[in-house]
């Protein structure tokens, strides 16, 4: 298969380029869908070893821990070795992570098995060969449709999950996981080129391009920080998902207390939100990024998380959230599609796993301070501390876009 499909214009290659994607669109969707196997069963097996609530809290930050730690690691892998390599690196680390799982009759065995989780990276992954592949122009709608593969996997991971537990007992999903992660491992071998990153641009010559073999070279975040919109654009990223992020972390704890729903109806719920995460990234994304500028639509994005911390903050009931979560779900799916396009866009292209390594790290960061500083708001200010947080802050963040050095300009170029 041709190495440098990216900047060969064939017919042939172009077929070839479009297969690579489709095949890379279907690992993400096996590499979610084994994730989220887990989750209606995982706290049955979590119970059963008898971990009680505080040691669980335990058990899911030592997994965003090393998530956090991993992701800028699993990114600098990726441009030193090449995306296929970090994709099968995913693979080989989820699969280690469901057979421990799987033999796990003690709760020390539960927390060795989070180990293996420094280098799951599926979703990032996905993004580096699509990175790899595309065009600039191009980028923003196909890292949309990465959207869609990791909806249709938090459809179907649970779903599976649960007839898989119900039949043949609570360790079946993570055998099943198990062998998903195998056959992702075999397709990635089988069908990503080794090396598909085109060479590198002269991007900015006075940052310059790696000069360091090594994966665990600080100095290389520090070097990337410093390309021009780099900082301000990932300080944008972090920021403006924060109190969204707050939120949805407390939401089991919210759906409860506030919306004094139960178990299935918070399920319910959730697969709403995902549904349309699903198809805010896979199809509005793709449109709006073919008739706008990222500059635009991080505008957009921003303007709307900020209105919407507003209707958050008046909310009572849970269809309030409903009617509140498709503006939510446009905001946080554009933004993060936006600058995570933006900032592939900002560096060299030997460097775009890297950088999208990094921003891979802010959702460990989230999952990882959340609870305490969600909790925090919950306890001392209800519900509505969210909504007024989301408001007060994308504000000052679109203030700042207007007079930041960023193109609005509003048609985009072909």
């Amino acid at each position: 298969m041709d190495e440098q499909i990216i900047e060969d214009s064939t017919d042939d290659s172009k077929r070839t380029r479009s297969f690579v994607i489709r095949i890379t669109y279907l690992l993400l969707a096996i590499d979610v869908s084994c994730l989220f196997t887990l989750f209606a069963t995982f706290p049955y097996l979590v119970r059963k070893l008898g971990l009680d609530t505080v040691g669980f809290g335990y058990l899911q930050t030592i997994f965003g821990i090393l998530q956090l730690l991993g992701s800028p690691i699993f990114g600098r892998f990726s441009d030193r070795f090449g995306a296929r390599a970090a994709l099968t690196l995913s693979f080989l680390s989820g699969s280690l992570f469901y057979l421990l799982l799987s033999i796990s009759t003690s709760v020390p065995l539960l927390f060795l098995s989070r180990i293996p989780s420094v280098f799951m990276h599926g979703l990032p992954g996905a993004q580096m060969v699509i990175t790899d592949l595309t065009t600039p122009t191009e980028r923003g709608e196909a890292l949309g449709k990465l959207g869609l593969c990791f909806g249709l996997g938090m459809i179907a991971g649970p779903f599976f999950g649960g007839i898989l537990a119900t039949k043949f007992g609570i360790y079946s999903p993570m055998y099943a996981a198990l062998m998903g992660n195998l056959l992702g491992c075999v397709l990635t071998r089988a069908c990503i080129p080794s090396h598909i990153k085109p060479k590198s641009g002269s991007l900015s010559p006075a940052n310059g391009t790696s000069k360091s073999n090594s994966v665990f070279n600080v100095n290389e975040i520090v070097r990337l920080m410093k390309f021009p919109d780099v900082r301000p654009i990932f300080t944008i990223k972090v920021i403006s998902v924060l109190p969204t992020g707050f939120f949805m972390v407390m939401f089991p704890v919210i759906s409860i207390n506030s919306f004094d729903q139960g178990a299935a109806e918070a399920g319910y719920v959730m697969s709403y939100f995902g549904v349309l995460q699903m198809v805010v990234q896979g199809v509005l994304v793709g449109w709006l990024t073919r008739h706008y500028t990222d500059g635009t639509l991080l505008l957009w994005s921003v303007m709307v998380a900020s209105a919407t911390g507003i209707a958050m903050a008046l909310m009572t009931t849970v269809f309030h959230f409903c009617i509140i979560a498709l503006p939510l779900v446009f905001a946080l799916a554009t933004l993060g599609i936006i600058t995570d396009s933006i900032l592939t866009k900002a560096v060299p292209p030997s460097d775009t796993g890297a950088m999208l390594g990094i921003c891979a790290s802010v959702q460990p960061l989230i999952r990882t301070v959340g609870p305490t500083i969600g909790g925090f708001l919950y306890q001392n200010y209800g519900l509505s501390a969210f909504g007024y947080l989301n408001f007060v802050v994308n504000l000052v963040l679109f203030c700042y876009i207007l007079k930041s050095n960023i193109p609005l300009k509003v048609k985009k170029e072909r």
